[in-house]
């Protein structure tokens, strides 16, 4: 799968790993729904190392279609609000 960081760059990840980044989709989303900043930060920046170290980098120009679109590493909490609701960014597998 392609794993888009937007401001950053994609990264090509092992379909295995859907589930684990799906786990930290949805803690950061019930961090911010619980208006816990110190857990959303912590369940972010996890989503973000699992992309950035378990991923590879794509070439700027390798221009595939990206499968999730994740927010910049600098979101802000208030941010995070319109961008982790719901089911979060990332679906349940199927």
């Amino acid at each position: 799968m392609i794993v888009r960081v937007s401001n950053e760059g994609q990264y090509r990840l092992s379909d295995d790993l859907l589930n684990r980044l799906n786990e930290l989709d949805n803690a950061t989303v019930a961090a911010v729904a619980a208006g816990d900043e110190d857990a959303y930060h912590a369940a972010f920046e996890e989503l973000l190392q699992v992309v950035r170290t378990e991923g590879e980098a794509l070439g700027d120009d390798d221009l595939e279609a990206s499968d999730f679109i994740l927010p910049p590493a600098d979101l802000s909490f208030v941010e995070a609000g319109e961008e982790f609701s719901g089911e979060g960014l990332i679906p349940e597998p199927a």
